[in-house]
């Protein structure tokens, strides 16, 4: 980091934790290490329902999504995870302004993939997991992630789940502090290394109360190859 950024680092979020930031930046440089600091909200905060512009918020289809993001690689929404992400049940709520996806976020009841490849996050099917939290820089002041998010937990809680889990890196205090002012709160700490190419991870006591931990991602196989014979002109098409 800059003098400039630890400075004001320092300004926002005090010395211990910049030190602390440090500390695990500088770590870094040896290996990849990583905390991720499980969250959950359980409860709607009626504040973050009201929405003071008239954005079209709900639940959007892959195909709402598909013309909101073409060409748009801001979003970071290929459409390759547009079409995993739907395979797999997982939701998007969003708000949009006339033809523009002013923010979003992903939200799922399966097992899902970090950004750390070959993991996958996994927790208590009683809850959903919220992802890839997103507004456009043109909207951003706004609260509507905050929004969207509660709005969404409040369809989650009426179809009977526990509410909502995700997880912060530990060291992201910005982030953090917005995740306290909506209702969430800490549960846990997630640990992720890897030392030796390959990465080992365990998960604070606390965090088996929501089944929340890291596990390697099964691999995905090739599916056997059949001889061209048995393919119907049809199969050969797709």
């Amino acid at each position: 980091m800059r003098l400039k950024a630890i400075v004001d680092e320092m300004k926002r979020f005090g010395a211990v934790k910049t030190l602390q930031d440090l500390g695990l930046r500088g770590f870094n440089r040896l290996m990849t290490a990583r905390v991720l600091k499980g969250v959950t909200i359980r409860t709607v905060d009626p504040e973050f329902l009201k929405c003071d512009k008239p954005y079209r918020g709900g639940f959007l289809s892959e195909s709402q999504l598909g013309e909101l993001v073409r060409n748009r690689p801001e979003y970071e929404m290929s459409g390759q995870f547009l079409r995993e992400a739907f395979a797999k049940g997982d939701e998007c709520y969003g708000f949009v302004d006339g033809g523009v996806l002013a923010a979003y976020g992903w939200y799922s009841n399966r097992p899902t993939a970090i950004d750390a490849p070959g993991m996958e996050l996994h927790f208590d099917s009683r809850y959903i997991y919220m992802y890839k939290g997103f507004t456009h820089e043109k909207y951003r002041g706004q609260r509507l992630h905050a929004i969207a998010m509660t709005r969404a937990l409040e369809a989650y809680l009426e179809k009977g789940f526990h509410g909502l889990v995700s997880y912060v890196e530990w060291n992201n205090f910005g982030s953090l502090k917005s995740c306290y002012r909506i209702g969430y709160v800490d549960f846990g700490n997630l640990y992720l290394v890897k030392p030796f190419g390959r990465y080992v991870t365990w998960a604070d006591r606390s965090c088996t109360s929501y089944g929340f931990r890291l596990e390697h991602a099964p691999e995905v196989r090739p599916e056997p190859r059949v001889q061209a014979a048995h393919f119907t002109a049809s199969d050969q098409s797709r």
